[in-house]
């Protein structure tokens, strides 16, 4: 399955310490997925960061639902 909006989703060590934001802002994936576990409605988060749209709203969630979905399978040294 592809995501397209995670390209509304970028990583930029320069930018919130490389934490996953919103293209073009320093709004996190997790201030997102955050306020809306909190109970924040999308009309309220769109109401604070008005400058973000209902499309980065679902790719922040379609980006943290993938990501928890990605296991770590540690190495082991040779």
């Amino acid at each position: 399955m592809q995501f397209p909006q995670i390209e509304r989703i970028v990583l930029d060590p320069a930018v919130m310490g490389g934490k996953p934001c919103i293209r073009g802002t320093r709004v996190t994936v997790g201030t997102i997925t955050g306020l809306l576990a909190s109970g924040a409605s999308e009309q309220e988060i769109l109401d604070l960061y008005p400058y973000i749209e209902a499309a980065d709203i679902r790719a922040a969630l379609s980006y943290a639902t993938w990501r928890a979905e990605e296991r770590e399978v540690p190495l082991s040294a040779g």
